[in-house]
């Protein structure tokens, strides 16, 4: 069934349960459909466009223009509120996009004056009780996406220059659907999304998969649910959200979770309502989940990639396995490279913009793992980071990395060695301040639990944490090691020659 069905169902059978709920108010099953012909037909006022553009803060207008397109079978491209202004002109000029949606109509019309794009129209218009803007302009270089594209959403490679993935509407109901069975969802259950609608795993699981078993989505902006940018955080106001609305269900990334558990260990009490905290997006240290089963925290991890339409593998409440990303969701299938890589089949890509389409059976994600005796799948590390030493043992930084992040003195952490005798971290501290003795205890404490070719000899500190916006982090909040490595090098570099172990 597709969304759109299911919404409709919805609208008969259960008429007056919330549907979407926002700072503006709710809208109802029954008002939902409504509401999406009347953005569907604000989409179109002046003809229908080739692409649309998405550059608003979570609100229900937000989901409303994006159920529209799939309604008017219009690509639509959400853009993060953390990228630049030159990766949104990128998006607009990889996806051929020529009508964009806003809330902050002049920011918006000058950057594109200042591309040398003409406006050809502007209009505002009440959509689910939020002021939305229209921008139509003439974009010079029309792209033909692949056909069935539905959405294109832009995943950060090693470069500036994010890669727009196509996906089908077809691909991310089928993601929906099986993450609904996995996470044993209902229509009882209320969503507050976190993360950006921006971001593919939000889009999918906090947006689409409620609506397809009926259930409520909570949409407040950034600030309201304490997030700033690409990675600020006021966790206090993030715990004061989270209090108010009650969920049954959130999402989170890694950074995220830590700021729950480090709260809970400080007396704060979650609301009785929460049954599922899903954590994705990066690799989660096992002993922050330990943690977080201690405190009797809901947590359950899993793993996906956009290229897939998102979440591959999930472990499902009472079925998880500790260690694991959990089980594959019921339309994957997985098979193995020669090397370890994982390939994925099933709702993958139908190409990138700006490129031909592709025709995907197996998708090469680029991660090393395996599966166990009893189906859960593993990760033990990107196939592209993992190094050799100069005695000839394969690290997986990111297994390294995640024991030295679960001190509270390290926010971020990135680590080299490749043909080196031993490891060097360049850490950005939690705190501020004379911190260097805290820093060693926790490398030293991390080295405890790691066999001596992983651990961590030397270690410096950044110049700068580690954001999207100096290209040293991606929008999921994966290091981008090339960037940060660049930045680094002629520091780290000259540790090596020197006979003893000095910290910077």
């Amino acid at each position: 069934m597709s969304i759109l069905n299911a919404i409709q169902q919805h609208a008969e059978s259960r008429p007056d349960h919330p549907a979407l709920r926002g700072s503006h108010g709710s809208i109802s099953y029954k008002a939902l459909p409504a509401e999406i012909h009347a953005a569907a037909a604000f989409i179109k006022q002046s003809g229908m466009p080739q692409a649309i553009a998405i550059a608003m803060e979570n609100d229900p207008a937000w989901a409303l223009l994006d159920l529209a397109c799939l309604e008017l079978q219009v690509p639509v491209v959400p853009v993060p509120g953390f990228f630049s202004p030159q990766q949104i002109m990128h998006a607009i000029r990889d996806a051929g996009i020529d009508t964009l949606f806003c809330q902050q109509p002049m920011v918006m019309e000058q950057l594109l004056l200042a591309q040398g794009y003409r406006l050809i129209s502007k209009h505002h218009q009440l959509v689910g009780g939020q002021l939305v803007s229209r921008l139509q302009f003439e974009n010079s270089e029309p792209r033909a996406l692949p056909p069935g594209t539905a959405k294109v959403t832009y995943t950060s490679g090693t470069t500036g220059q994010p890669k727009g993935v196509c996906l089908s509407a077809q691909a991310m109901e089928q993601v929906s659907r099986s993450l609904a069975d996995a996470t044993a969802a209902s229509a009882q259950d209320s969503h507050l999304s976190i993360l950006p609608l921006s971001t593919l795993l939000e889009n999918i699981a906090g947006l689409y998969l409620p609506l397809l078993v009926g259930a409520t989505t909570t949409l407040y902006s950034s600030a309201r649910v304490g997030l700033s940018g690409a990675s600020g955080l006021n966790v206090p106001q993030l715990l004061q959200t989270i209090q108010e609305t009650n969920p049954t269900t959130l999402l989170l990334i890694p950074e995220l979770l830590r700021a729950l558990v480090m709260a809970a260990e400080s007396g704060w009490a979650p609301p009785t309502s929460l049954r599922l905290i899903a954590v994705g997006g990066a690799r989660v240290a096992p002993r922050l989940l330990q943690r977080a089963e201690e405190l009797g925290l809901p947590v359950c991890e899993g793993y996906g990639l956009s290229e897939c339409a998102s979440v591959v593998a999930f472990n499902s409440p009472g079925q998880q396995r500790p260690g694991s990303v959990g089980k594959l969701l019921p339309h994957v299938q997985l098979a193995f490279a020669s090397d370890g890589e994982l390939l994925v089949a099933g709702s993958t890509l139908l190409g990138y913009a700006a490129q031909p389409a592709m025709h995907v059976t197996y998708w090469p994600t680029g991660d090393i793992g395996y599966l166990d005796g009893d189906g859960y799948l593993h990760i033990t590390g990107r196939k592209k980071n993992i190094f050799i030493t100069s005695y000839g043992r394969n690290v997986s930084p990111e297994w390294v990395e995640s024991e030295l992040a679960l001190s509270p003195v390290i926010a971020q952490v990135a680590v080299f060695g490749e043909a080196r005798p031993w490891n060097v971290a360049v850490i950005v501290p939690r705190v501020s301040g004379d911190i260097h003795a805290q820093i060693e205890a926790a490398v030293q404490q991390a080295n405890q639990t790691l066999p001596d070719y992983a651990r961590v000899q030397q270690w410096m500190l950044a110049e700068h944490p580690f954001t999207p916006q100096n290209q040293q982090l991606t929008p999921n909040g994966r290091l981008r090691r090339d960037a940060i490595w660049q930045q680094y090098a002629a520091r780290i570099n000259p540790l090596y020659e020197r006979d003893q172990h000095a910290v910077l």
